[in-house]
């Protein structure tokens, strides 16, 4: 087999919030008094990329400490409601964020765990690269997918974040495994193709909202894709 190990990008790759975001982000500001549809998150859902590009940009490392998530977030969300005309009174920035931080308003996608299951018994070491909070260890052993990675590097716990290529050089590392038989599934370009291929591993795009359709990269739509990617 050409590959040893599988690292996976986690947000929007294995988990979501439930069902969408858009939708979860809709139904709080409905509860909270704003008739703001999901169509209306969605069609501002480039707000998210953009403030991820920024910081990215800047070097600016937002997931590293609980602090800098709230702050990072809040960011996003005030952009959000001055984009839809909506005043941030009562604490509602306060309230969006303890909801997208709740772990009982992620799931898994339906296919990750039928994939991860192929991927195993076919002998590979799987692992988790991702910008997150450091609470996603939490939410994977939550959503019982824990045992499946040999190797989590999580921003929130490491201090590195993506495109930095150290966070998945150190990943390759704890797994024993070289560039050249190692490959990244994630869902964005800029932070999981471009920096994984530069690290020399063999990228892949998990484009399940086909954002991407003239992507360079390895392209699927769906996890279930990705064992014949891998020839098995």
């Amino acid at each position: 087999m050409r590959f040893e190990a599988v690292f996976f990008d986690a947000g929007e790759t294995l988990v979501h919030p439930h069902p969408t975001f858009a939708d979860l982000f809709s139904r709080i500001l409905k509860r909270e008094g704003f008739d703001v549809g999901p169509e209306i998150i969605k069609d501002r859902i480039h707000v998210v990329f953009d403030r991820f590009r920024e910081a990215a940009r800047t070097k600016e490392l937002w997931t590293t400490t609980p602090e800098k998530s709230r702050l990072f977030w809040h960011d996003v969300y005030a952009i959000f409601f001055r984009e839809t005309g909506i005043p941030d009174s009562d604490g509602l920035i306060d309230t969006v964020y303890r909801e997208f931080t709740d772990l009982a308003n992620y799931s898994l996608f339906d296919d990750v765990v039928p994939v991860l299951g192929k991927l195993r018994d076919a002998g590979l070491k799987l692992g988790v690269v991702s910008n997150f909070e450091e609470w996603l260890e939490r939410l994977l052993d939550q959503l019982g997918v824990s045992a499946f990675f040999d190797v989590r590097v999580i921003s929130g716990v490491e201090g590195l974040e993506k495109p930095d290529p150290r966070i998945f050089e150190l990943a390759m590392d704890r797994a024993h495994v070289t560039p050249e038989r190692s490959v990244y599934v994630g869902d964005n370009p800029e932070f999981d193709v471009d920096p994984a291929a530069a690290a020399g591993m063999f990228p892949v795009l998990l484009d399940r909202r086909e954002r991407f359709s003239d992507a360079s990269a390895t392209r699927i739509t769906t996890l279930d894709e990705l064992p014949g990617v891998l020839g098995l």
